[in-house]
């Protein structure tokens, strides 16, 4: 019989460990070879190094840039979430959305005492449980001389568009709201014909239009007439869950503030970079990221953070 291959020792220096030499033709994971040996690796290369599959398939490089990875997704969306949904709890504000205040939050003179033109863009967190994570917004109009403002707002009852269904500046279901931008006169006049043909032409205004996530929403309409105005430099709050759907129908654009481009991936996903906006990026519709004209962070739950 022919005698069997001498077989020497391989230190592997990456494992610290020493293994048989084996030929080519034998390294096969779990074929014994002629010393009774039993091969631990799946291969061998030409050398006789024994090279680790497991740490081929996976690079210690690999599984660090995904933990990475998980634990930057943990500290900037979940985490800022976490916290919202406890300043929710401990605010006590688990109330009957039927019963909500929804009175005037005292943003806005009487109309009939304010002769001039007069847009205002609102924001407030949303109904119950859902204003952990979002806000609803809606626009006030005026035009010179009238007597009485015009709220717009996007909802999913009936026709998604009403109109003066509430109060201007009224509390949306028992939260204040912030202002995210006001012009008033000349300034204001100019925009309101845009602002207008905008409504009168939105492309989801239709019964059955309106989408809870990832839109289109209140925030979907609102960006939208935003950015048929892209002189209010303005960007809505990173609770306006559905600001970032795709409006127009392109996935890929100019922000409504037209200082930067948006990538969109039908609400789910998105990239934004502009001066008014900043950077923002959205997963599943929220939205972290920064805030570069007024140093800021932008954070899930949270919304802006900063001077």
């Amino acid at each position: 019989m022919r005698p069997p291959p001498r077989l020497g020792k391989v230190f592997d220096r990456r494992h610290g460990r020493v293994f048989d030499q084996i030929p080519r033709r034998q390294a096969v994971r779990g074929q014994a070879v002629p010393d009774g040996t039993m091969t631990p690796h799946a291969s061998a290369v030409g050398s006789g190094d024994i090279l680790d599959q497991g740490s081929r398939a996976f690079p210690h490089h690999e599984t660090s840039v995904l933990r990475i990875a998980l634990l930057v997704f943990a500290v900037v969306f979940l985490a800022p979430i976490a916290v919202s949904a406890a300043l929710y709890y401990l605010r006590n504000d688990i109330a009957d959305w039927r019963s909500a205040d929804r009175s005037s939050a005292g943003l806005l003179p009487p109309a009939a005492r304010n002769p001039q033109a007069v847009v205002r863009v609102f924001s407030a967190r949303t109904v119950s449980w859902r204003g952990i994570v979002a806000s609803h917004s809606w626009i006030v109009v005026k035009g010179a001389g009238d007597r009485a403002y015009q709220r717009f707002d996007y909802t999913a009852w009936g026709m998604p568009i009403w109109i003066d269904r509430f109060v201007p500046d009224g509390r949306w279901f028992g939260s204040a709201p912030e202002v995210i931008f006001a012009a008033d006169g000349g300034e204001a006049e100019r925009m309101l014909p845009r602002i207008r043909a905008t409504i009168a032409n939105y492309r989801y205004a239709k019964v059955g239009d309106y989408r809870l996530w990832p839109g289109p929403n209140s925030n979907t309409f609102v960006a939208a007439v935003m950015s048929s105005v892209p002189e209010m430099r303005a960007s809505l709050p990173a609770t306006a869950i559905g600001k970032d759907f795709p409006y127009d129908g392109r996935w890929f654009g100019t922000t409504p503030s037209g200082t930067g481009i948006r990538i969109n991936l039908g609400g789910y996903l998105g990239l934004t970079l502009g001066w008014v906006e900043g950077l923002e990026v959205n997963i599943l519709g929220a939205v972290a990221g920064l805030d570069m004209r007024r140093p800021g962070l932008k954070l899930p739950g949270l919304g802006r953070v900063g001077v």
